[in-house]
Order: structure tokens, then sequence, then C-alpha cells
């Protein structure tokens, strides 16, 4: 029978943090390396949400799914305003 006197302690580890811009270039990658055009499957995956558009090669489809897609689109559209205007 168990000793149900004291507590037992759980502990999850957390996942290190994800950075968007990380995930979409081991993303952009992994579609180059499999010979897709990144920039038609990454538009497809954000704007349908299927991870079909994304290989699994590499780990990339389910890398992508960790981040919301309007993460991803915010960091696209902040990086290309961000090189447009330093220009």
């Amino acid at each position: 029978m168990q000793d149900i006197s004291n507590t037992q302690y759980f502990k999850v580890q957390k996942e290190p943090e994800i950075q968007v811009s990380e995930v979409i270039a081991t993303v952009f990658t992994a579609l180059m390396e499999k010979g897709y055009n990144p920039v038609n499957q990454i538009v497809g995956y954000i704007m349908s949400g299927d991870p079909t558009y994304i290989t699994s090669y590499r780990g990339a489809r389910s890398l992508i799914m960790k981040v919301e897609r309007d993460e991803i689109l915010e960091e696209l559209l902040d990086n290309y305003i961000n090189t447009r205007l330093t220009k």
C-alpha cells in the first residue's frame, strides 16, 4: 500500500522558448534542401493553416506548428519594414 502522508513532487521541465526568426530560417532551409520554393510554401501555410505545405524533413513541419501563424506573419512583416526603412 502507498504512503499517502507525504506530498510527492512533480516537476515539468519547460521547453526552451522558440524564436520565430529561428523557426522561419530552419523551415526555409529545409524547404530549399528538398527543392521546394520556400516563399510559396510558407505563404500557403500562413494563408491556409495546413501544415502539409511544410516538409517534415528535418522536423520543419512540427517546428513551424509550435509558433502561431500570426507570429510568423508579424516577424516577416517587421523584418520587411525594418529592412526597407533602414536603406
